[in-house]
């Protein structure tokens, strides 16, 4: 029975003492190992070998990228405003070892540090410029983060302002500004726009008398020119007319007794016209009535 039970203790300090020694550290994670106290090596990710009771694992070091959002810091600008600024910090433990040893907590370390460079930074800015110049500020803090922990094991990847909150006060006048530079900028666009539909109306009115007034004068030139088309052409129908009949009158070789006929049938045309209120009879109007005369006298048979 003795021996059983001490085969069991055996067995029992053989286990203790194998779990002791085999560790497994999972991925992105390294392992500090001290012995009797002191730093001795740094286990990776994997299956390691210590030596129990004598080897001690004194922290487990995440080594992927860390973020950390730290509280809104009151920091005061160039013009003695007090503006609250939320910052976050995106950073990496490269040497688990100095992480552990070089620096008591590097969360902490790395808080202060953002809050100390940034009143340095945003001091020397006035409200406007640290409102509008987020990038610039960023680049200085990751800057000055990244050098101040390289030997700490860190590496600052990257640095955000979240938030920068001016005072109440302030925010109120800048609302009021903004919208009163909005309304200026409306005003001056409604402005511009009635400026600009005038002058596109102006000038539409314009072309439009020029256009009208062009047309009229190519109307009054074509009505003139049909007119006198139109009287051309009469006054070479009259003269066609007049030849005609001046041709007709010599081929018939009438007498003086005919053309006097003619004449007298001419009379109440001529005096048609609302113009010819009194005409003159001519002389020759008592011979040609004369032989009009004789035109229907009786004819004498000859003895």
């Amino acid at each position: 029975m003795a021996q059983f039970i001490a085969a069991v203790v055996v067995v029992a300090l053989a286990g203790f003492a194998l779990t002791r020694t085999i560790r497994i550290i999972p991925q992105a994670t390294a392992s500090i190992v001290e012995r009797f106290g002191r730093y001795h090596r740094t286990l990776n990710a994997g299956l390691n070998i210590v030596v129990p009771f004598i080897d001690r694992i004194k922290v487990e070091v995440d080594l992927r990228e860390q973020v950390v959002t730290f509280p809104p810091q009151p920091v005061i600008t160039s013009d003695n405003l007090v503006v609250s600024i939320d910052t976050v910090i995106y950073f990496q433990v490269t040497d688990p070892k100095a992480a552990t040893y070089e620096i008591a907590s590097f969360i902490i370390a790395v808080e202060q540090l953002t809050v100390t460079t940034l009143r340095n930074v945003v001091g020397g800015m006035d409200l406007e410029r640290t409102l509008t110049s987020r990038e610039e500020i960023n680049t200085e803090l990751r800057g000055v983060l990244d050098d101040a922990t390289g030997k700490w094991g860190i590496r600052v990847n990257r640095v955000e302002l979240k938030a920068i909150d001016p005072p109440p006060s302030i925010q109120d006048s800048m609302e009021k500004q903004m919208r009163a530079d909005r309304d200026k900028r409306a005003a001056i666009l409604s402005a511009e726009g009635q400026k600009q539909a005038a002058i596109l109306t102006a000038q539409g009115e314009r072309e439009s008398a020029v256009l009208k007034a062009r047309g009229e004068a190519e109307a009054v030139v074509l009505r003139a020119q049909a007119d006198a088309e139109a009287q051309a052409m009469r006054a070479k129908g009259q003269a066609d007319a007049i030849a005609m009949v001046f041709r007709a009158i010599h081929e018939g070789n009438p007498d003086q007794r005919l053309l006097a006929y003619q004449y007298l049938q001419t009379l109440p045309e001529i005096a048609k016209g609302d113009a010819n209120k009194v005409w003159i009879v001519p002389s020759e109007m008592g011979k040609a009535l004369e032989n009009l005369g004789g035109l229907f006298a009786p004819t004498k048979d000859p003895a």
